[in-house]
């Protein structure tokens, strides 16, 4: 994710990187190209088409265009509730971590060996939703505090997270068998373990459901014929200035709609994307500064 201030307008007002330029140049260059076509096209109507011109009244295009700007508010504000519900997730895994770091800590006081080993899985814990959800054997260039070997079979798994939670139950068990934890404890700690489990149930159904294809398809389309009929809108008011509304009409219509494309999938490895490394950085430090 790239950090900015929100305040100063002129920093990165022309930057690319994570701006969706790269990512549109060339819808956005083949509209300009057909605005040209159609320009030079019009000014030998009458030779070609026996007409005056190839332009049409653009009050239907502008009716058209405001239904048009309607589908592309609902995609981005779709498109962010599914970032921001991601990062609410991810807020709450932090909380959760911390919690029963915090927890261990306090309720096995008489074996901090124990406590010290629930914390450190804890902070494994993270990295695997994070390696899950983007499907890469990245762990963060991270080291633990754990037995390699069981640490190698953990991060083999193909349930990588999944093991990780079985663990600290296991661990949790034994603190109760050993007489750290009550069973109101054990209930109050496992309940968080259960929970870290839901918030990775929660990230696989933001990123395994896409917006219905049905709408992508439509709106995609409604795209195409309004920026390739634009021109003939346009052409009798501005004439060879079409070129360059075209330009702006287009960037700004394709530019929106790839936002939304950007933002709809927030654990990936994009500009725009949630920082997933800083976020598992972040419990890992937390909960090694107990």
């Amino acid at each position: 994710m790239i950090q900015y201030d929100a305040h100063n307008w002129f920093e990165h007002l022309l930057d690319i990187k994570g701006s969706m330029f790269r990512e549109i140049i060339g819808r956005v260059l083949t509209c300009v190209a057909w605005a040209a076509v159609v320009c030079v096209l019009n000014q030998h109507a009458s030779d070609f088409f026996r007409l005056e011109s190839l332009g049409f009244p653009d009050t239907a295009h502008g009716l058209i265009g405001s239904v048009l700007g309607l589908l592309l508010v609902f995609r981005t504000n779709a498109s962010y509730d599914r970032f921001w519900e991601g990062r609410k997730i991810w807020g709450a895994m932090i909380n959760d971590c911390r919690n029963l770091a915090r927890l261990s800590k306090i309720w096995m006081q008489r074996d901090q060996q124990l406590a010290n080993e629930i914390c450190e899985w804890i902070t494994v814990y993270p990295w695997m939703v994070m390696r899950r959800l983007r499907g890469t054997q990245d762990d963060g260039t991270s080291h633990w505090n754990l037995d390699p070997v069981e640490l190698s079979a953990v991060l083999k798994s193909k349930q990588a997270s999944l093991e990780v939670a079985g663990k600290l139950s296991r661990l949790l068990l034994l603190a109760r068998d050993r007489g750290l934890l009550s069973e109101l404890q054990l209930i109050a700690t496992e309940s968080n373990v259960q929970r870290l489990v839901d918030y990775l149930g929660g990230c696989e159904r933001i990123q395994n459901t896409p917006l219905p294809f049905a709408y992508m398809v439509h709106l995609r389309r409604a795209l195409i014929v309004y920026c390739f009929t634009l021109p003939f809108a346009l052409l009798d008011k501005f004439h060879w200035g079409t070129v360059v509304v075209v330009l702006l009409i287009s960037y700004l219509m394709f530019g929106i709609e790839e936002i939304g494309v950007e933002i709809e999938n927030p654990f990936g490895i994009e500009e725009n994307d949630l920082p997933l490394e800083r976020l598992c950085e972040t419990i890992q430090r937390d909960v090694r500064a107990l």
